[in-house]
């Protein structure tokens, strides 16, 4: 007998990320990945600003830790999500300009190139991936 879902996924919309700080959380992705930061008020909240890092057709809500809304995840807390990006860019090019701008790379042991990438398999297939962490220690990729 075949199974029948609940749902068929196409794609991701947006995730939460809970924070210590939007504004520095903000101030990061926007200088350092590009994207663009956004508050708005939903209709059904009117009381509470909601802020938002907005790419491609994407987006991550941010929480502040502690000032956390509902609906929200079970077990907030900072700096436990594993987030990998699509860049265009060429990785070795970003890696370089990531150092250059002060941010920390992950070490990859003898795993890395010696332009310091790596190779993954994403979603997508076979792909080159840089790691650092953002201000609250969450694992970009």
């Amino acid at each position: 007998m075949a199974s029948i879902h609940s749902a068929s996924i196409k794609s991701l919309d947006h995730l939460v990320l809970t924070v210590k700080s939007i504004p520095e959380t903000t101030e990061w992705y926007s200088k350092h990945l590009g994207m663009r930061a956004e508050s708005f008020v939903s209709a059904a909240t009117p009381h509470i600003t909601r802020y938002s890092l907005i790419f491609g057709q994407q987006k991550i809500n941010l929480h502040e830790l502690g000032k956390e809304f509902e609906p929200k995840a079970l077990r907030v807390k900072d700096g436990s999500a594993d987030l990998c990006f699509l860049t265009d860019d060429d990785v070795k090019g970003v890696r370089t300009r990531l150092v250059n701008a002060g941010v920390e790379m992950v070490d990859l042991g003898t795993e890395k190139t010696d332009e310091g990438t790596v190779m993954r398999t994403g979603a997508r297939g076979k792909l080159r991936s840089i790691y650092c962490r953002d201000p609250d220690g969450n694992l970009i990729e």
